[in-house]
């Protein structure tokens, strides 16, 4: 799937009515939805509790804190990808504090163009994320599996009195001759000998 085919959830945190209205125009509904806007870090903390957002603009400072801390817990534990837009004499600092976590920062004023840059950014690390949540998704899914084969061959060991080797050629051969995966075997295996 494509860039363009794409379709991102966003959260938009500002208390800034104008950059809403500026951003709102910039998000094109086609790859951008839903658009969740909220005005404080406290109402970001709840929006971001209910569900995850592949984006999430921050426009600092906000009414009940800056917004440093949100963004990078925005990052780290949910994975979104964050823009934090900062005062121009503040950039540097606050890019010092949360570079390392993988938020993007932009000194204010930003243009119409800086933006629509910043949304093609956050794509490409939105997609890299993306791949890395699969692979880590499909790893634990064959740990998973390797758990069970193990537990299984434990329990052909205890009751069938095998040894290692012949309980794991065992599942192998179940598997092969019933064109099954060897997690189904090791499954029925436990089923019957638990």
């Amino acid at each position: 799937m494509s860039l363009k085919e794409r379709l991102y959830s966003i959260l938009v945190v500002s208390a800034a009515e104008s950059f809403n209205a500026s951003l709102s125009e910039l998000l094109p509904e086609a790859h951008c939805h839903p658009v969740h806007m909220v005005s404080s870090i406290s109402e970001a903390k709840r929006a971001i509790s209910e569900r995850a957002y592949d984006f999430v603009f921050i426009n600092a400072p906000l009414p009940d804190e800056h917004g440093t801390r949100f963004a990078i817990d925005a990052s780290t534990i949910k994975n979104s990808v964050v823009v934090l837009l900062v005062r121009s004499e503040i950039y540097a600092e606050t890019l010092d504090k949360v570079v390392e976590y993988g938020v993007f920062v932009l000194a204010k004023p930003v243009s119409r163009t800086m933006v629509v840059h910043a949304l093609e950014w956050m794509s490409s690390a939105r997609e890299r994320i993306r791949a890395h949540e699969t692979k880590a998704q499909t790893l634990e899914e064959k740990m998973a599996e390797i758990r069970i084969v193990n537990r299984a061959k434990l329990l052909l060991i205890s009751e069938l009195h095998m040894d290692e080797p012949q309980a794991h050629r065992y599942i192998e051969k179940q598997a092969m001759d019933r064109c099954v995966t060897r997690k189904v075997i090791a499954e029925e295996i436990i089923k019957t000998y638990s």
